[in-house]
């Protein structure tokens, strides 16, 4: 795994924030949360494990009028286990609240309600049935990932799209199991799988799939499989040269200088020719000097 590394600098766009966001999950989310608005589909939004804000900003972007988006992280706070102190300090020592709000609040101009606590709190925190759209990228412990499928599962509406993040990754191996557990034993649908996450539903992911098949299928920068497995079919799709889509640039940003015009190069003196090099050689040295003035007078 790379380490996105913290900074101290204001960002300017999104892709000055630090963390794991890549351009097709940019893209799948943006499509997720525009298609929920399209039909009318109304919810709050929930994100567990923030980072830096990457994907929270990009959340905020789609939060509607008296909707609510909740996050929540441990940033300083102690880890409720031992287990969950020591990937903490491995992973996430430079992580703070401070600089979590200051990336937001570059592109946004108010903070969504931060939770700072374990994620095993969020159900009392957050009403059942709420959330349309919930990503979960905290805690990679099995134990903990189970109890955030559990509270995604409850916090959910039937139609809400649910976002499991490393679920595959050489890493996390505590992730996938969860992650495949619920799919085999929560009644976790799959929607779809990126590179780093798999997106799923408790409602009928049918509609859904179909639509998100029909605008990959448009698109030459993704590489698509559809798949089976104990009777669910997989959309597997793979960005192919994909950049990320467009999304406002922070309070922050200046515009590149303009690069100036560079200055000509000083035209290259005439080459004398040979004959005339060997005359000026053979001639004395005063009848030269005489030579030259008068040619620089007539100039």
């Amino acid at each position: 795994m790379v380490t996105a590394q913290p900074t101290d600098r204001n960002p300017g766009d999104l892709q000055d924030v630090p963390g794991w966001f890549p351009p097709l999950d940019q893209v799948l989310f943006t499509w997720f949360l525009d298609r929920q608005k399209t039909y009318g589909l109304r919810g709050d939004l929930l994100e567990l494990g923030v980072y830096m804000g990457k994907s929270a900003i990009l959340l905020g972007q789609h939060l509607g009028r008296d909707e609510e988006f909740t996050v929540c992280d441990l940033f300083e706070s102690k880890a409720p286990d031992g287990h969950n102190r020591a990937e903490t300090t491995k992973s996430y020592a430079a992580l703070t609240r401070q600089a979590f709000e200051r990336n937001y609040l570059s592109f946004h101009d108010t903070l969504p309600r931060v939770i700072q606590g374990p994620t095993s709190v969020i159900s009392t925190e957050v009403p059942a049935g709420s959330c349309r759209f919930v990503h979960v990228d905290a805690s990679h412990l099995y134990e903990h990932v189970y109890g955030d499928i559990g509270a995604a599962h409850d916090i959910l509406l039937p139609e809400g799209i649910v976002v499991l993040d490393d679920f595959r990754s050489e890493h996390t191996p505590g992730v996938s199991v969860a992650v495949w557990e619920a799919v085999l034993n929560r009644g976790l649908r799959p929607v779809c799988l990126s590179t780093q996450k798999l997106y799923g539903t408790w409602g009928d992911p049918r509609p859904v799939q179909d639509e998100l098949l029909d605008m990959l299928r448009q698109r030459t920068d993704v590489g698509l499989s559809v798949q089976s497995a104990a009777g669910h079919r997989l959309v597997r799709a793979r960005a192919k040269g994909m950049r990320p889509p467009p999304f406002p640039r922070s309070r922050h940003y200046v515009a590149p200088t303009p690069a100036a015009d560079p200055v000509p190069a000083p035209a290259p003196k005439p080459r004398r020719s040979p004959a005339r090099r060997i005359v000026v050689d053979l001639l004395p040295p005063l009848v030269t000097r005489a030579v030259r003035r008068v040619r620089t007078s007539r100039a």
